[in-house]
């Protein structure tokens, strides 16, 4: 149920304003878990909360609802987090490979090509570029001008293979650079705000029966305790 009761609260949680959005100083699992007690913990006393008036539909009744919601949306998160993490890890992994053909690349063409004053130029030209981009680009320009000028490579004994390498690379590496440095972070991205959002959501709730519990029995510590958070306390 919690895809559906996310995607029922969805218009809800999209509607809050940006400047009431609170930030989680509690680790998720551990405040759905404490909802979800407090939930089982109120039951016994509804007639006594109803007789401050809290809005035992809109609160008591709807926590299970919004505490599906923030656990669907916690877990969109993790998927999100944990899959731009292993795009960095692939990244970091592959980029000292990546740097390492070209320059095998450059050094081959140079001695391959080294009475060819137009290759030569070319190589010069590619040679010079410094940020990422540019040696994905330069892993793809290598492999197109090895393999339209294969001769003088195959006199060399070179592993025209290599050229394919270069050329799956290339596209292996833009598409981890896309990953890494979208514009969306995944820091600020949608999902996070939408788990923020599902959070401050569920918080409203708690936070009013946690309050009309802490007053009605301010004076029966029994009950009380029931109203408190274990992990702050």
């Amino acid at each position: 149920m919690s895809k559906q009761d996310y995607d029922n609260t969805l218009t809800t949680l999209k509607a809050i304003p940006t400047e009431n959005i609170k930030i989680p100083n509690i680790p998720i699992d551990t405040y759905l878990q404490e909802a979800e007690n407090l939930y089982l913990w109120v039951q016994e006393d509804k007639k006594a909360l109803l007789g401050i008036n809290l809005d035992w539909q809109q609160y008591v009744e709807d926590i299970t609802v919004r505490t599906a919601a923030l656990r669907h949306a916690q877990s969109l998160w993790i998927r999100r987090k944990t899959g731009k993490e292993k795009s960095q890890l692939a990244w970091r992994e592959k980029l000292p490979i990546a740097y390492a053909l070209r320059n095998d690349l450059l050094a081959d063409y140079r001695y391959a090509y080294k009475d060819n004053t137009a290759i030569l130029l070319a190589l010069k030209d590619i040679a010079k570029g410094k940020r990422y981009s540019d040696l994905i680009q330069d892993l793809s320009d290598l492999s197109v001008l090895g393999a339209s000028n294969l001769p003088e490579l195959q006199a060399i004994n070179f592993d025209i293979s290599v050229l394919d390498t270069a050329q799956q690379l290339s596209a292996t590496m833009a598409k981890l650079l896309a990953e890494v440095t979208s514009s969306t972070m995944y820091e600020n991205s949608t999902v996070l705000q939408l788990r923020n959002r599902a959070y401050t959501h569920l918080k409203e709730a708690v936070d009013q029966i946690r309050s009309a519990g802490k007053y009605v029995f301010r004076k029966d510590s029994d009950r009380y305790k029931g109203y408190i958070s274990n992990y702050r306390k």
